[in-house]
């Protein structure tokens, strides 16, 4: 297994996908306090303009929880991004057939599945915490992260959303015959739970409220709000990749 790991890492960084994933991850850590410290001056910018039209802006006030609402818009393309480049964690695999040395030579294939996912795990986490350290970096220095209530469990609940997103694209890479087919299975899981989370009853105990963060931050909630939906991702993931498991044992290379 550690040897399956080198050879997930080195591949991750000889196709530049490591390097290309750090970089946009940096560039969305940068541009939520830019944002919100360009605001004031984009608003005088465009006063006169609105002013012709009959609109009137106001003085604009800016903070720390101004930056933490552009981190929340923003973190959802970087899942989508990760999503996308590890779109072939095993279709790529079986349509080169290069699993098929490292299983007859004995390799356990349960010991590849884990191999795969906690690479994807890691580089998930990795990326999430410097986008989000370099956010909380920039708003300490600007203003005061005191502001924000709940900070580190509200983020923790979005990187657990990216986990979850993970583990369904594990899953369904090992099931699908192209990268196609596992991006549709994963976003079809997504949107499914998308859709159901807007009945109220329901929307309480599904993954997606894990990304309300700026609610729990800004005391429309409380942690214990957030205590069902956690239980619920985690279970999923578990048994996301049990079934991995499950299929990626009976699959014909």
């Amino acid at each position: 297994m550690r040897a399956f790991l080198k050879k997930e890492w080195m591949e991750l960084c000889r196709t530049g996908r490591l390097l290309i994933l750090t970089l946009i991850f940096i560039l969305l850590g940068i541009m939520n306090p830019a944002i919100a410290k360009l605001t004031p001056w984009l608003m005088e910018t465009m006063s006169e303009s609105f002013a012709g039209t009959g609109l009137v802006i106001t003085d604009i006030t800016v903070d720390a929880m101004t930056s933490w609402t552009q981190f929340y818009k923003n973190i959802p393309i970087g899942i989508v991004i990760v999503i996308l480049i590890n779109g072939g964690i095993f279709t790529a695999e079986y349509q080169k057939g290069t699993l098929i040395p490292v299983v007859t030579k004995g390799l356990s294939r349960r010991k590849i599945v884990f191999a795969k996912a906690l690479m994807a795990f890691g580089i998930w986490t990795f990326l999430y915490w410097l986008c989000f350290g370099i956010t909380y970096g920039y708003n300490a220095f600007f203003w005061d992260n005191g502001i924000a209530g709940h900070l580190f469990l509200a983020a923790a609940l979005t990187w657990l959303f990216g986990v979850w997103v993970i583990a369904l694209l594990v899953l369904f890479s090992t099931i699908a015959q192209s990268v196609t087919q596992a991006l549709l299975g994963t976003g079809g899981i997504v949107v499914g739970v998308y859709i159901l989370s807007m009945f109220p009853k329901l929307g309480k105990f599904l993954p997606m409220k894990l990304m309300e963060g700026m609610a729990l931050m800004q005391g429309i909630h409380d942690p214990g709000n957030y205590y069902a939906c956690m239980t619920a991702a985690g279970a999923m993931v578990f048994l996301c990749m049990g079934l991995a498991v499950l299929f990626f044992d009976r699959k014909r290379l």
